[in-house]
C-alpha cells in the first residue's frame, strides 16, 4: 500500500490539475472574446481600404464597428486618411465618444455620430460616414433618392435628410458634427433606416455587419450616379417597388463582394513579378 504521504502528494496534484482546469476554463471566454475583437479590427482595417479604394472615402469620412467585446464600446480609427489605416491605429471609445484605456491621440471630430447611434441602435454593428459627392444633390435638392436595383433595396424603406442648421447654434457655421449635441438628433433623424443624408455634407450608412455597410456604402453610390442618369433620360422612372430585392441581398449581406474587394486589394499589394 502506498503511504500516507504519497497519497497526499496525489491529492495535492490532483488539486492544482483541478486548479488548473478550473482556471482555463475561466480564461476561454476571454479569449474567445478576445480573438473575436481581433477579427473584428482586421476587417475594420479591411473596410476601410475597401471605402477607400471604392473612392466611397477619400481623405475623410470614417468606418466603425461595434467592440465585440463590450456592445456599449465601438472602434475607430484614430484621426488619419482611411486608406492608411493600419491595425495599430485602431482606438475604443465609449458611447459618449471618449477614448478607452487612456488613448491619447487624436480621434476623428465628429466620432460623436457613431457613438450617438450605437447608443440609439442596439442593432447597428457598423457605421459609415462618407462625404461621397454623388449624394450631395439629393441632400440638397429634395430630390429623394430612390432604389433603382435589387442591391440597394435598402433605400427603398426611405433616406431622411439631416439638415444641420436646425440644430447648431445660430453662430455657428460649421457643418461637421462635432458634438454630441449636433449627433443626437441625427441619430433621431436616422431612426430605423439603413441611411441619411447630410445637406452639404454627405452621408452615414448603417449595418448589421462590416461587409454589409461597405456593400451599402459602395452600392448606395452607385444607384445616385444611376438615379440621376435615369432621371435626365426621362421623366418616368421605374423604381424598386416596397420590399423588392430585400430577401436577394439580407441574406448574403454583401458577402461575395466583400470576398471579391478583398482579392483585388490583395493583388494591388502583391510585388511586381
Amino acid at each position: 500500500m502506498r503511504s500516507l504521504g504519497a497519497r497526499r502528494s496525489q491529492c495535492r496534484s490532483l488539486l492544482r490539475l483541478a486548479a488548473c482546469i478550473f482556471i482555463l476554463l475561466a480564461t476561454l471566454p476571454a479569449l474567445a472574446a478576445s480573438a473575436e475583437r481581433e477579427a473584428a479590427i482586421r476587417d475594420l482595417v479591411l473596410a476601410n481600404h475597401i471605402l477607400a479604394a471604392k473612392e466611397v472615402l477619400d481623405g475623410y469620412g470614417h468606418v466603425s464597428v461595434r467592440d465585440p467585446d463590450n456592445p456599449n464600446q465601438y472602434l475607430l480609427a484614430r484621426s488619419m486618411a482611411p486608406g492608411l489605416v493600419a491595425a495599430a491605429d485602431i482606438m475604443t471609445f465609449d458611447l459618449d465618444s471618449k477614448a478607452v484605456g487612456g488613448d491619447s491621440r487624436s480621434g476623428y471630430l465628429e466620432r460623436f455620430i457613431h457613438g450617438e447611434i450605437y447608443r440609439t441602435r442596439p442593432d447597428v454593428k457598423a457605421i459609415v460616414h462618407s462625404h461621397t459627392p454623388e449624394v450631395i444633390p439629393f441632400a440638397a435638392t429634395g430630390v429623394p433618392l430612390r432604389p433603382l436595383y435589387h442591391m440597394t433595396y435598402f433605400i427603398g424603406f426611405g433616406v431622411p435628410v439631416y439638415e444641420i442648421r436646425q440644430f447648431r447654434k445660430a453662430s455657428d457655421k460649421s457643418m461637421l458634427v462635432h458634438d454630441q449635441q449636433l449627433a443626437q438628433p441625427l441619430a433621431r433623424v436616422l431612426g430605423d433606416k439603413a441611411v441619411v443624408l447630410m445637406r452639404g455634407h454627405g452621408a452615414v450608412i448603417v449595418a448589421r455587419t462590416l461587409p454589409e455597410v461597405v456593400g451599402r456604402s459602395v452600392y448606395l453610390k452607385q444607384n445616385a450616379v444611376m438615379q440621376a442618369t435615369a432621371m435626365a433620360l426621362s421623366k418616368k422612372v421605374s423604381y424598386l417597388e416596397a420590399e423588392e430585392g430585400v430577401a436577394d441581398i439580407m441574406s448574403s449581406a454583401y458577402a461575395r463582394d466583400w470576398a471579391v474587394w478583398n482579392r483585388d486589394l490583395q493583388n494591388q499589394c502583391a510585388p511586381a513579378k
